[in-house]
């Protein structure tokens, strides 16, 4: 399900500062890991804005969350660290979306992508569009943003109530 935001980007672009801060902090940053990346920044940011901040679909695939034009952009690379260089100039986003970009960073930017698809696997909306497939099957099918709006949602709500007690 497409929600038009009122600012909304190409994954690319938001790909694009993901790259440029592990090559900043010399961190390794593999397509894996980027999707991973991309796919978080989606869902927290439908969870505070309500609104896409990508146009781009993610889909359910064997190894988490994907968007499939950025996949095939860096698949050259494989498994190992993307490379390319992102200077700051060509990073095009507005403040109020670098605080969450740089938010999904320094949460989930720590851990490799073998982590980042172990954690998606664990969670609902994955799961969800992968109902009723073999854990080694292929997929398009297109995590919903409302489960992922929904089930982020609520995971702060818990925390917030965690952290008063």
């Amino acid at each position: 399900m497409s929600q038009k935001s009122k600012k909304e980007y190409s994954a690319e672009e938001i790909a694009k500062y993901f790259i440029w801060k592990a090559q900043k902090e010399n961190k390794v940053l593999t397509n894996k890991k980027l999707q991973k990346l991309l796919y978080y920044a989606q869902a927290w940011n439908l969870v505070f804005t309500n609104e896409r901040l990508f146009s781009e679909d993610i889909e359910a695939w064997v190894h988490g969350p994907t968007v499939r034009k950025i996949y095939g952009k860096y698949k050259k690379f494989g498994y190992e660290k993307i490379e390319e260089t992102v200077k700051r100039n060509d990073i095009k986003i507005t403040d109020k979306y670098l605080k969450l970009l740089e938010e999904i960073w320094r949460i989930y930017g720590k851990y490799d992508a073998d982590y980042l698809e172990e954690l998606t696997h664990c969670e609902e909306p994955w799961q969800k569009a992968r109902e009723g497939l073999f854990y080694y099957e292929s997929s398009s099918n297109v995590i919903n943003d409302d489960d992922m709006k929904s089930y982020y949602s609520k995971r702060l709500t818990e925390a917030k109530d965690k952290s008063k007690t």
